[in-house]
């Protein structure tokens, strides 16, 4: 749906490793990066979508994004790896029936208090 979506942070180091670590189990990767000020792509094999982070002083209004998992246990293993990483919990994986009934998420906040969430639209196993 978009090229790519570029955002400012306020700990380009923390940010980085956090968005690494957590969105991992999803398969996302490191890809061309910079000097803090430029930032870095994240991206996955195969799609030509692309998250941006770059350094700023500025204070962005929070964030919500939401990343796509193909299984439940890719949200499973995305809050793990999320809270690993140095995030909060924001909500725990599990259905949200009030979206669909299939609507399986998990919700951390980011360094900088963004809201991230994986979300799975499969039915269960």
């Amino acid at each position: 749906m978009f090229d790519h979506v570029k955002f400012g942070v306020s700990d380009y180091s923390a940010s980085r490793a956090f968005y690494l670590q957590a969105l991992a189990p999803l398969g996302v990767k490191a890809g061309a990066e910079g000097s803090p000020a430029y930032g870095i792509e994240l991206f996955v094999d195969g799609h030509v979508s692309t998250l941006c982070l770059f350094q700023t002083d500025e204070k962005p209004a929070h964030l919500h994004l939401a990343f796509v998992a193909q299984t439940r246990e890719q949200v499973d293993a995305f809050h793990r790896a999320a809270l690993a990483a140095g995030g909060a919990d924001n909500g725990p994986p599990g259905l949200r029936p009030n979206y669909h009934a299939n609507y399986y998420a998990a919700f951390v906040t980011d360094p900088d208090g963004h809201n991230i969430e994986a979300v799975c639209h499969a039915p269960g196993a």
